[in-house]
């Protein structure tokens, strides 16, 4: 029995020892790992702010109650508003010509595109993106009040997987997508991040 008994310690020391040395190896590479610099945080953001005001994600985040259209970001036609929820006005919410994926290339341009869960944010929290700096989009971003509740790992995984935000580069037939590639707009997310979430001034 006290054969077995220290077999066992012996083998959980061991294995407590092996998690230990596992563990110190662990926190030297994180130690070894440097954050990104307040500079490389403020570059990485400009990229940022170049996806944000491409009319691909700035027409769903205008400060009026109307989403926009096109490049040009010309008002959306047929009157449509944002309604209470941000899903559109009673009578002619977004889902009524918006369903849940792009139609297929053979409609032709300029048909209503799709995505899962296609609709503005709320009134209460507009999100606006469209006239304003660098500085101003990055805290506006950043301000949980404005943001949904989102703090920075939220949105980073909103920018990463949320549908609806893909969509901006497979945005259909008759609309150009996002300019920077969205491998390389989250890895600058990421930096961002890392930086510390600096703001332009």
């Amino acid at each position: 029995m006290n054969k077995n008994r220290r077999s066992i310690f012996g083998w959980g020391a061991a294995a407590l020892g092996g998690a230990l040395f596992a563990s110190g190896i662990a926190h030297s590479v994180l130690a070894q790992t440097s954050k990104a610099s307040t500079a490389d945080g403020v570059a990485a953001f400009e990229t940022i702010r170049v996806v944000l005001q491409h009319p691909r994600c700035q027409n769903c985040h205008p400060p009026g109650d109307a989403p926009l259209q096109f490049d040009e970001g010309r008002p959306h036609g047929q009157n449509v508003k944002r309604g209470s929820d941000g899903q559109g006005a009673v009578g002619l919410r977004c889902g009524t010509c918006h369903f849940t994926k792009n139609p297929p290339a053979s409609y032709g341009a300029h048909v209503p595109p799709g995505a899962p869960n296609w609709h503005l944010p709320p009134p209460k929290t507009k999100m606006v993106f469209i006239h304003l700096s660098s500085g101003e989009l990055c805290r506006a971003i950043k301000n949980q009040q404005a943001n949904g509740g989102k703090d920075l790992p939220a949105l980073l995984e909103h920018v990463s997987s949320d549908k609806l935000v893909l969509w901006g580069w497979d945005p259909g037939v008759g609309r150009k997508p996002v300019s920077v590639s969205h491998d390389e707009f989250v890895s600058k997310f990421k930096t961002w991040i890392d930086a510390g979430a600096p703001c332009p001034k």
